[in-house]
């Protein structure tokens, strides 16, 4: 865990030494700020079920954005055979890039809660689902960032990584928006397996123990892929 702990200090460090996280959080701000100030003065929407309902869209081109250099970067280098001689396992590697990425994707979504507590200024406000959905948003984040680092460790060039990625988490999300044109003995199937349906619940404050376990599982699932694929390198 120490050595996860070493990569994960070293990952977070480096997203800040270069403009490009800066530049990611800024343009997520802004949008996520349009939507909320456009639900609240133009629609007089005293809420921030638009703010949570455009974010996942987001996560499907931000999340890409920032896990498409974990591995495809130090490949392109050759700095990825550096790292896999060292007292490290391929685990270590993995978990510690997988933390590194999550934190960033929270630390963007902490600035938001500004709107939190401007909301709770003009009127009561349900907090319970509100804490619930930053919980699936992280969960959500969490799995696709699993799928992001998936990629990169295929690839060392960052543009197919993010390709990849996309389209992976793009069915993902999309899985349960065409439900009614398949077969029904699929749809139970296919519904479980999309994002979207288990943040759709987390994010009205029902936390059932179904979607807990498909964003930790689906998480551990593909960083044990991950692993695989970077120990490919050794065969």
């Amino acid at each position: 865990m120490n050595n996860s702990i070493t990569i994960f200090k070293k990952e977070l460090k480096s997203y800040f030494t270069s403009p490009v996280a800066y530049i990611i959080m800024v343009v997520f701000l802004i949008i996520t700020g349009w939507f909320f100030t456009s639900g609240l003065f133009v629609g007089g929407i005293v809420t921030m079920r638009s703010v949570f309902d455009i974010i996942p869209f987001i996560l499907l081109f931000f999340i890409p954005a920032i896990s498409m250099r974990t591995f495809s970067e130090e490949k392109k280098s050759g700095t990825i055979e550096l790292l896999l001689t060292k007292p490290l396992s391929d685990f270590d590697i993995v978990l510690g890039k997988f933390l590194s990425t999550l934190t960033l994707a929270t630390l963007t979504l902490l600035p938001t809660l500004v709107y939190v507590i401007s909301l709770k200024f003009l009127g009561p406000l349900d907090l319970g689902p509100i804490i619930s959905a930053y919980l699936g948003l992280i969960l959500m984040s969490g799995i696709y960032i699993g799928v992001g680092i998936f990629a990169s460790s295929l690839t060392e060039n960052q543009v197919v990584a993010f390709i990849i990625s996309f389209l992976i988490i793009f069915i993902l999300f999309m899985l349960n928006k065409i439900l009614m044109f398949l077969p029904s003995p699929l749809v139970s199937t296919l519904e479980y397996i999309s994002s979207d349906y288990h943040f759709g619940s987390i994010s009205r404050g029902v936390i059932d123990t179904k979607d807990i376990i498909y964003y930790f599982s689906g998480i551990i699932i593909l960083l044990l892929l991950t692993k695989t694929s970077l120990e490919s390198r050794k065969w």
